[in-house]
């Protein structure tokens, strides 16, 4: 040891206090210094998405397979669900199941739930059966939203259902203005069950003001904006979908919604990337690693900015690859939220 690094008995520091005055101010000031003060952290998801909607009615806020709504429609469609939910006894932390495949009538179940003040809880209509029943029996929903083609996987199912698709018109006939609100931000706003890996299936239940920090988080560290589109493809039953769905609609950028199934195919979703310019979207690792032995991504995905991925470690090779091979995005390793 060099004598300059030796410590002599009257400098060594005191046990009890292993840190100096200085040392703790740049540990809990400097580098853990997390406090931000965002204009709407004690909003709700969807406030920001109708201050959104202010800004830009006339925009595409949401697409899929060729079918898209702009700001204004989603909002008029999503107040119209909220009434008629609210007139059902919908309110704060009143849980209302999802039972649908993507399309646009998921993204206006989404909101018309949170707009009338309620929770939703995903049930992904490729669960079976008997996983459906354990959430429905541990979350007690009053009401499921579903579809038409749908109706059979809920056919054991004790819960009153409405079809967003066939039984739209009995929606429709509702006010289209704003509601007054009547979630906080310490309402809750999803229940999202677990795998159930290592027991029975949990439920975890997150509030207005927590997703509304990590959206405003990630749109002041990585802005977006009316230039960009970001694929929804996380089932919406995983908890990376939560910000897939949101992040764009407070930002004013375009949702844009892979196939049913769609995110199980690489070769579709190169596809897609390239046709709808996806400027961002998101990966577990295992899967962008078969995406990226895809042929082309070089040219069919240059419009990427940015790909995120978490679930999963990942690799410095993958990374690596990633990097060469859409050369024009930048790689964030999320890792898990959990």
């Amino acid at each position: 040891m060099k004598k300059q690094d030796r410590m002599s008995e009257d400098q060594a520091p005191d046990p009890a206090t292993p840190l100096t005055e200085s040392e703790l101010e740049q540990l809990l000031r400097c580098w853990n210094g997390t406090d931000v003060e965002y204009p709407e952290r004690d909003g709700t998801i969807h406030a920001l998405f109708e201050l959104a909607v202010d800004r830009a009615p006339d925009r595409v806020a949401v697409e899929f397979e060729g079918q898209t709504l702009t700001y204004a429609e989603l909002n008029k469609r999503a107040n119209q669900l909220a009434r008629w939910l609210r007139g059902t006894g919908v309110g704060p932390d009143v849980p209302v199941g999802l039972c649908v495949e993507r399309s646009l009538e998921m993204v206006v179940g989404l909101l018309g739930i949170l707009k009338a003040g309620g929770a939703y809880v995903p049930l992904d209509p490729d669960y079976p059966a008997e996983r459906l029943l354990t959430i429905l029996e541990s979350a007690r929903p009053p009401l499921v939203l579903t579809q038409q083609h749908l109706r059979d996987r809920l056919s054991a199912v004790p819960v009153p259902c409405l079809e967003l698709d066939a039984g739209w018109p009995r929606v429709a006939r509702e006010d289209a203005a704003n509601l007054a609100p009547v979630a906080s931000p310490s309402s809750l706003a999803y229940i999202i069950y677990t795998s159930g890996s290592t027991g029975t299936p949990k439920g975890v239940m997150n509030e207005h003001r927590a997703v509304c920090n990590r959206l405003l988080w990630g749109q002041s560290e990585y802005p977006i904006n009316a230039d960009d589109r970001v694929l929804q493809k996380t089932p919406y039953s995983f908890d990376v979908s939560v910000w897939e769905f949101f992040w764009p609609l407070l930002a004013g950028a375009r949702l844009v919604l892979a196939r049913p199934g769609g995110h199980r195919e690489p070769a579709y979703l190169a596809r897609l990337i390239e046709e709808a310019g996806i400027t961002i979207t998101h990966f577990v690792p295992s899967m962008l690693g078969l995406f990226l032995e895809e042929p082309g991504l070089e040219l069919r995905c240059r419009g990427l900015k940015h790909v995120f991925t978490s679930g999963e470690a990942l690799p410095e090779e993958l990374a690596s690859r990633c990097l060469t091979r859409i050369a024009g995005a930048r790689l964030h390793n999320l890792y898990g939220p959990t």
